[in-house]
């Protein structure tokens, strides 16, 4: 909260709001399974997150969040993913332009540390993850979660993708830029 915040909540009496405290919550969870954990920071940064049994609970959940987020366009290059949209019959382009409303892609890892998302290259392309829509989807492996951010990195540096690393979290982590602050970021964790 800024200092200005602050000052104006003691004048007029408001009770200062709480800012989430995420290592706080990282310390209480830190002997909790991994995917509780992860569920739990990911949640508690902002972001929204969809256990999925399987592939039809993943189409099913994916079809809610289209509807209820009001998306038209998605920026899409996977072609496994492009099929998910082709059956809930949702327009998606393979190049992110100024048309698309949201984003679906996989990413690399889910840091069960922070509740942070690690996407490269393989994910994203070449884009910036800052030029992302403002929603984004990203459907996951529970196989997918690692401990912390060295133990990520050792699973890509091996298998070489070691290109245009970066990480996600919920909204209330603002992605790269301040100007990302409306960023709705979805999960859906299928089980492997």
């Amino acid at each position: 909260m800024s200092l200005f915040k602050k000052i104006v909540n003691k004048i007029m009496n408001q009770p200062e709001e709480v800012e989430p405290d995420v290592t706080k919550l990282a310390d209480q969870l830190r002997d909790a399974d991994l995917d509780y954990k992860f569920a739990q920071l990911f949640t508690h940064s902002g972001g929204f997150f969809n256990y999925c049994a399987d592939e039809s609970e993943a189409l099913q959940t994916l079809n809610q969040i289209v509807k209820i987020e009001q998306i038209n366009n998605v920026f899409c290059w996977d072609q496994d993913l492009k099929n998910f949209l082709d059956v809930i019959k949702t327009t998606n382009s393979p190049e992110l332009t100024e048309d698309n409303d949201a984003a679906f892609i996989t990413c690399e890892y889910l840091i069960a540390f922070d509740g942070r998302i690690m996407l490269s290259h393989n994910n994203i392309l070449h884009y910036h993850s800052s030029r992302l829509p403002s929603k984004i989807i990203i459907m996951a492996n529970v196989s997918q979660i690692a401990s912390n951010l060295n133990e990520a990195m050792m699973k890509v540096k091996r298998a070489g993708n070691l290109k245009n690393l970066t990480s996600i979290s919920g909204s209330q982590s603002k992605l790269d830029t301040p100007n990302k602050d409306n960023t709705k970021l979805f999960l859906l964790l299928l089980e492997d």
